[in-house]
Parts: C-alpha cells; structure tokens; sequence
C-alpha cells in the first residue's frame, strides 16, 4: 500500500518531495475510503478518491485540489 500511495502522490505531484507531502496527506484516506480498490490501481484509488472527496481530510482535498483533482 506504501508504493501505491507513493506513486499517486507523485503522479499527482510531479517531485519525489513533494510526492512524500501528499502521500502523507492522503494515507489515511485512501486506507479509510478506498482500502477496497488498492489493488485495482492508482488511477481506481485517485477515482476512489474524488468519490469521496467531501468525506476527506482536508490536507488530502488540498492534495488532490492544488495538483488539479
């Protein structure tokens, strides 16, 4: 799960230091709301993600918000 969160957050990103920002941002959500498509994806887990985008933390939705999600 450590990889799959690394490499949204970098796809989402575009920097390694960055990337570690939004990995931290999001972990916990992604383990809460979309545990169930780890497997499917980065793309599945960033859908899953905007889903869920009024339930997340809100370091998660300035995440996804400032890397135009």
């Amino acid at each position: 799960m450590t990889r799959l969160l690394f490499v949204i957050a970098l796809v989402l990103t575009g920097s390694q230091a960055t990337a570690q920002q939004g990995h931290d941002a999001c972990a916990r959500d992604v383990s809460r709301f979309c545990r169930a498509h780890i497997q499917d994806g980065d793309a599945v887990v960033l859908a899953c993600l905007k889903q869920n985008r009024d339930r997340l933390s809100k370091a998660c939705q300035k995440v996804l918000a400032d890397n135009g999600q």
